[in-house]
């Protein structure tokens, strides 16, 4: 008798399978920030889905999509959400990530020259160097501004980064190699 309960137990859990996948699926598909064109103000709003929703309905014919925060709230919190259509049409290509990885592709840091490289997000991320010759992080920029700070600001390696956010916090206490002056301008 325990040999048909093992026997069935073992055949609902991998059952679970299929669903668990669709579920992991939905949720890293649908899960981070995106920047939208707000149909309302015209301008860009920054965007979270309501990710366990999504993920629940993955289940479904038909994933439904729900904004769980944005940018234009509480003072459009009641808006009809017709940003969901450019979500769904395009969910990837909102993502804040895919528009920072687009943007670094191929592209050279502003302060020493070399190739930037793969972007590892969960560290050593690459900078931004403003037109005041500062370096700023990521996470300092509210992600309805990114387009128009990709256009204003050039793009910076992690090293660098690193070096000048030390020159600005400890000028007294930084000392460059006299090769590396040279190759700045």
């Amino acid at each position: 008798m325990s040999t048909i309960f093992l026997i069935v137990g073992i055949l609902f859990l991998l059952s679970l399978i299929p669903l668990a996948w669709l579920a992991a699926r939905s949720y890293l598909k649908y899960r981070g920030t995106r920047v939208v064109t707000c149909p309302e103000t015209k301008g860009p709003a920054a965007v979270k889905l309501d990710v366990v929703h999504a993920t629940q309905t993955a289940a479904s014919d038909e994933i439904e999509l729900r904004v769980r925060s944005c940018s234009r709230w509480p003072e459009r919190q009641g808006c009809g959400q017709q940003c969901l259509q450019e979500l769904a049409a395009a969910p990837a290509e909102c993502l804040v990530r895919t528009t920072l990885v687009e943007w670094y592709r191929g592209s050279t840091c502003a302060l020493c020259g070399r190739d930037i490289g793969e972007i590892h997000w969960v560290e050593h991320k690459p900078a931004l160097l403003t037109p005041g010759r500062e370096t700023i992080e990521w996470n300092a920029v509210a992600a309805e501004d990114i387009q128009r700070l990709l256009a204003t600001h050039q793009r910076v390696c992690w090293s660098c980064h690193v070096s000048n956010a030390l020159r600005e916090r400890l000028p007294g206490l930084v000392i460059e190699q006299p090769e590396a002056r040279a190759g700045r301008t």
